[in-house]
């Protein structure tokens, strides 16, 4: 399988970051790893190894990068406003530096990509989705939380409301946000087995949030032996990948 590996000092994020490549063509495929994991994780993981037919075969070309969640969400005494707006950088990131590598990557200037994660990736990949739903057409969101509760509690502010995608989706409407998300393709999928109860919660809600705005989406359940770990995680996404590409 071809790979690459990029590193370059982001001027959002003031800092190195690194992301690999993998494979030559098909639709790009931006993966965010779990929790405070790194661009490599997926192919620690074996993600890579389980999507490597669908690579080969041209269906799909894997871009990984870094998290920041240690340094925003999940960073621990610092306060809300901080870890949003370091956020915020991030999102600048991946929207200003990290889509017009893949454009530039995939030859395509206008291009629109697919984003995938599970657990906290997936919270990313269905956020950003959201956000930017001109940029990204396609996602595939695995034992997701949908809102950030579980890490800030109650704290609510613009930083926070505007990536929570519970919160602002209730909320949208501008037809033309909305258009778009109606054509656009969603996968949300849970398991029932262990750990899974908040990520069922969160599916729940934006399953029924989504209905109410008309916008079509594949929300699936899987079985109650279906834990929020990796050994389904590298079923359900190479599934979802087979049958969109």
């Amino acid at each position: 399988m071809h790979t690459e590996h990029h590193r370059w000092f982001s001027p959002s994020l003031h800092r190195d970051m690194e992301m690999k490549v993998y494979g030559y063509y098909g639709k790009p495929l931006l993966i965010f790893p779990t929790q405070g994991g790194s661009f490599h994780e997926a192919e620690d993981y074996l993600m890579i190894q389980a999507l490597s037919l669908h690579i080969s075969e041209g269906r799909i070309k894997v871009f990984t990068v870094d998290s920041l969640d240690t340094e925003a969400w999940t960073r621990e005494g610092e306060a809300v406003h901080h870890r949003g707006t370091r956020h915020e950088q991030y999102n600048g990131y991946i929207v200003n530096e990290v889509v017009p590598f893949i454009r530039n990557h995939c030859n395509q200037p206008d291009g629109t990509i697919a984003v995938t994660g599970c657990s906290m990736g997936a919270y990313h990949a269905a956020n950003f989705f959201f956000r930017h739903p001109f940029i990204f057409d396609t996602v595939i969101a695995i034992s997701g939380i949908y809102d950030l509760k579980l890490f800030i509690g109650d704290w609510m502010d613009d930083t926070v409301y505007f990536n929570s995608p519970l919160h602002y989706l209730r909320n949208l409407s501008d037809e033309n946000i909305l258009n778009r998300l109606r054509q656009n393709t969603i996968v949300v999928a849970v398991g029932r087995g262990a750990w899974e109860e908040e990520m069922i919660a969160d599916t729940d809600e934006l399953k029924a949030i989504l209905e109410e705005k008309g916008i079509p989406a594949w929300i699936d359940y899987w079985g109650n032996d279906v834990d929020h770990d990796w050994p389904w995680w590298r079923v359900m996404l190479p599934y979802f990948v087979g049958k969109l590409f």
